[in-house]
């Protein structure tokens, strides 16, 4: 059997889900488990210890400011999202690896969007409460992502589209800005 062969098998083997389920699968990551890991999560860390800067159950004006980080953030997101519905396959395979390589939108300036903003909700948030602990959550969660997840989807994402993901990779930096030609 050749190569190809086998990632055809490989591939048919896998489950997969019509477009319009896809999509709603989405929707409920999107809507349900993101706004709990990366806001219902950092609020309860903030009652772990003293907020600075706020009066009460009511933040200073020093705490507003990452409310725009916050803000940006989740722009950020639902561009990502809208971006990776409109390159949604009419079936749509269930694995862990990205089926296409995006290279626009927000992809055009990091490689990672969705790790940038996730980031970005969680700093916000640490500016907002002003909190030691959502602070001390975002460095986790910056660590675990640099080491340990980003390495593993970059060699995914070279074995399944070489040149052109080097090609990228070399183009857009990992985190945000253009890498200089």
């Amino acid at each position: 059997m050749k190569t190809g062969e086998a990632l055809d098998r490989s591939h048919a083997s896998r489950i997969s889900l019509p477009r319009w389920a896809a999509v709603i699968v989405a929707l409920v990551v999107w809507l349900v488990m993101i706004p709990l890991v990366h806001g219902l999560l950092p609020w309860a860390l903030s009652l772990m210890a003293p907020r600075l800067g706020w009066g009460g159950a009511r933040p200073g004006i020093g705490n507003l400011p990452g409310l725009l980080l916050v803000g940006s953030a989740a722009a950020c997101l639902v561009w990502v999202l809208v971006v990776g519905l409109g390159q949604t396959p009419k079936r749509v395979a269930l694995e862990w690896n990205a089926p296409s390589l995006l290279t626009h939108g927000p992809y055009a300036f990091t490689r990672n969007p969705m790790y940038v903003a996730e980031l970005g909700l969680w700093l916000g948030w640490a500016l907002f409460y002003r909190s030691l602990v959502v602070l001390a959550g975002f460095g986790v969660l910056w660590a675990v992502v640099s080491a340990v997840v980003l390495p593993r989807e970059e060699r995914a994402l070279e074995a399944r589209f070489g040149e052109s993901y080097v090609r990228y990779k070399s183009a857009v930096p990992r985190w945000l800005g253009r890498v200089p030609h």
